[in-house]
């Protein structure tokens, strides 16, 4: 029944960018539960529910917006949001986590007065917020093969950096290692899989494809590099189910890529636990 999705463009691009949606946000998800950073997938989300809405309220009022693609206004929004929370962490310096929520308030309220300036939901905005399987075209997978690639590349180049800086950071900057550098790129990065994932998983609902396969790993792995095989094999396994259902059942994939992650942890710590009495 799944070969449906190689009968049809639409549903090739929809697997294939979910497929590496699955592989980047785990890894990424990895480095962020580690940091224990794992609201921050939250906070950017919803910046980026607020760029969704600022480019489709120009979209509605001046012609020369009409025709922008709201996703590149939402990585715009995202990007600046993980730049405005590391500026944050600087400024409280001693209440570091201050920085997360104060973006989440901002993001959700301001998302929700340009949502109302809109003149409020409509079909695209339900897509962007819980996805949607027909919402991928050539371009836009064009766009995520690019950022895989990208993305992917950086993290394996700079590895062994955010590895030291996950478990020992003072350490690691006493070795030289330039942890705000790294640690604005890596936000990036994170801002940039967010921007790419909304319209597949949607904006509410990314970053528990960030946390949940990551989750499900850590009941399995046995060492950080574990971890990343885990929590991807995790990842691929609740996008197929997740659109495979969505598709046939005529849901939005968000909710059914969510529900297959929640199940699968469920699982996970079901049978781990019985296989440890």
């Amino acid at each position: 029944m799944i070969e449906v999705f190689f009968q049809f463009d639409f549903l090739r691009y929809s697997l294939y960018t979910g497929l590496m949606i699955g592989f980047l946000a785990p890894i990424l998800g990895v480095f962020l539960v580690v940091r224990r950073l794992s609201l921050m997938a939250d906070a950017l989300s919803h910046i980026t529910l607020t760029g969704i809405a600022f480019s489709l309220l120009l979209g509605r009022h001046i012609t020369m917006f009409a025709g922008l693609n709201p996703v590149y206004m939402g990585m715009a929004f995202s990007i600046t949001g993980s730049l405005l929370i590391e500026r944050l962490r600087h400024v409280y310096r001693y209440y570091k986590e201050l920085a997360i929520p104060i973006i989440l308030s901002a993001g959700i309220g301001v998302g929700v007065v340009f949502i109302s300036l809109a003149d409020g939901f409509n079909n695209d905005l339900f897509n962007y917020l819980f996805g949607s399987v027909v919402a991928i075209s050539q371009s836009d997978f064009q766009v995520v093969v690019t950022l895989t690639i990208v993305v992917t590349a950086l993290l394996f180049l700079f590895y062994k950096e955010l590895f030291f800086l996950s478990f020992d950071e003072e350490q690691a900057v006493i070795s030289g290692i330039p942890k705000r550098s790294l640690h604005v790129l890596f936000m990036v990065l994170v801002a940039l899989v967010i921007g790419i994932s909304m319209q597949i998983v949607g904006i509410l609902l990314v970053s528990a494809l960030m946390t949940l396969p990551v989750a499900s790993a850590m009941k399995w792995a046995k060492g950080f590099k574990q971890m990343f095989l885990y929590a991807v094999i995790f990842g691929e396994v609740s996008i197929v189910i997740g659109l495979f259902s969505a598709f046939h059942l005529d849901l939005a994939p968000g909710g059914t890529i969510v529900m297959a992650n929640v199940f699968l942890l469920i699982g996970s710590i079901a049978l781990t636990r019985k296989r440890s009495l």
